[in-house]
């Protein structure tokens, strides 16, 4: 039987923001060389015995986000050198990758062509490029003549770089890389265009506003117009599900259910319970149908890769029992509903009478509401999907733009710290699964929905900041995300504080500060 090599733990050091190396490549390296198999071959094994063995996982997630910076760099340098006259823009996350364009004039084809080329002859050369940490909440890194400051360090030079693509994506393009869980392969690229146009319309909309980069929503803050942040970012929130109230409302004849489904801290909750309002405004009575009451009894709940239960797993519900309710409700049939008793893993005897009027809607939300092989014996045209996240859009520059998976895990520490009794460390040990479930069940049918709703607003991270920053610094050194907290709270260094008493109450972000109404 072969033994893991050492490679992992003699790389990391939870005292260093910078990893001397790519770290997850040289282990795959080192265990392909003591097993005889292929990288690609491998990660499956080396991802169960890393879990096995309490490894730190954030390692993997850590190095891929340093060479995804390296990338970047590349991509400064050499859009430097073929369109001196013009400047690069990361502007947001899409899929496993991010989308970028020139700031003056739009990129052809050929030309995106020729980025990647060139990208590639850059990374073969192995360039020599440092990054050093400072005070002011960057690295500061030299890529050729060029100085760049950057939320990441870059990754130091190595014989072998992790895949990636540039696609033409008019009037830029979309860098993809690989995934941290399959680092050796590109996942298949389905054009985003739904979640594209949800972007491209929050981004046009702080740009129209001057508030696309932190610097401008601070300088607001420091003025005295925190009210007016406020109202203007809550005021676009009420106004877009009014809209999608509108939308159920004119498609009633034929609509029977509303399904939502996002991902982990989308703000799912306060979203429902808002639309719910909504859609009483317009004569529409939504009455709630819980997922989680249709799970199998424990011993017919599948297993995942580790042996594991696998309760994010689709069939961990009971589907036809789901079918077989969801129908006679919609056709106006009294069922009895189950309640699932999640302490003896099984459901209760006895479940809830329910039955559906004419004037009411089913409203069922979960990770897997946007799946087609959830209700696939019902027809399209009785479903409204609807898809949440934060698509967080100010930058703090051209260049460093913050993530919408930072924004979740910020908002995710302040909720499970102050209402659910989880220390960050737990929270911080858990996201990698919750990642996981996230790519698996959620990210891959995001392109069903009938209508996406960004639940990220302009200020929130200056409100989150005061909550955040306590415990990302309660974070000790030997923890294995320690890394994870120190690059946070290098983001949450940009942000103002902001008073939070202004804040209404029905605003999703009261889902994690506290003081809502739901």
């Amino acid at each position: 039987m072969h033994s893991l090599p050492k490679t992992l733990s003699e790389l990391y050091s939870p005292e260093m923001d910078i990893f001397p190396s790519p770290v997850y490549h040289i282990f795959l390296k080192s265990f392909s060389k003591v097993t005889g198999r292929k990288d690609s071959s491998v990660e499956l094994t080396l991802r169960q015995t890393l879990k096995k063995r309490g490894a730190p996982m954030s390692v993997m997630e850590t190095t891929h986000r340093q060479y995804r910076q390296t990338l970047i760099f590349g991509l400064i340098r050499i859009v430097e050198e073929l369109f001196p006259q013009e400047e690069i823009k990361i502007q947001y996350s899409i899929l496993d990758g991010i989308y970028c364009e020139l700031e003056n004039s739009p990129l052809s084809p050929r030309e995106v062509a020729q980025i990647e080329e060139k990208l590639h002859h850059w990374l073969e050369s192995k360039p020599k490029i440092m990054s050093c940490a400072e005070e002011d909440g960057f690295f500061h890194t030299k890529v050729n003549h060029i100085f760049v400051k950057s939320l990441y360090p870059a990754m130091h030079p190595a014989d072998t770089y992790y895949p990636f693509t540039l696609i033409f994506y008019h009037p830029g393009f979309i860098l993809l890389f690989s995934n941290p869980e399959h680092p050796c392969e590109l996942p298949n690229f389905v054009p985003p265009e739904k979640l594209a146009a949800t972007f491209l319309e929050s981004q046009r909309w702080v740009e129209n506003l001057h508030l696309d980069k932190v610097g401008s929503i601070n300088l607001n803050i420091r003025k005295g117009k925190t009210t007016e942040l406020i109202s203007l970012a809550e005021a676009l929130h009420e106004k877009k599900i009014s809209l999608i109230a509108d939308r159920i409302l004119e498609q009633r004849r034929n609509l029977r259910i509303i399904l939502i489904s996002g991902p982990s801290s989308s703000g799912k909750t306060t979203f429902a319970q808002r639309l719910s309002t909504q859609l009483q405004v317009n004569g529409i009575r939504p009455i709630a149908l819980s997922l989680d009451n249709y799970f199998c009894d424990r011993e017919h709940t599948p297993l995942d890769e580790y042996g594991q239960y696998d309760f994010e797993a689709l069939e961990a519900l009971d589907l036809p029992l789901l079918n077989q309710h969801v129908k006679a409700l919609i056709h106006g049939e009294e069922i009895e509903c189950p309640i699932f008793d999640f302490v003896a893993g099984r459901r209760q005897p006895e479940g809830i009478r329910m039955k559906l009027e004419p004037d009411e809607i089913l409203v069922m939300e979960g990770i897997h509401a946007l799946n087609p092989r959830l209700l696939p014996s019902l027809e399209r045209s009785h479903l409204f999907k609807i898809y949440i996240s934060a698509l967080f859009q100010p930058n703090i520059d051209t260049h460093n733009r913050i993530s919408t998976t930072d924004v979740r895990l910020i908002r995710r520490l302040v909720r499970d710290d102050k209402y659910r009794g989880i220390n960050p460390e737990k929270t911080l040990n858990q996201w990698s699964s919750v990642r996981r479930g996230e790519n698996n069940n959620i990210f891959p049918y995001q392109e069903e929905a009938d209508v996406m709703f960004n639940s990220s607003l302009l200020y929130e991270l200056n409100a989150l900041k005061a909550y955040a920053e306590p415990l990302l610094i309660s974070i000790p050194k030997d923890h294995p995300y320690y890394a994870t907290a120190s690059h946070l709270l290098r983001v949450l260094y940009h942000f103002e504080i902001l008073d939070i008493a202004k804040v209404p109450f029905n605003s999703i972000l009261r889902e994690f500060i506290g003081g809502g109404i739901y």
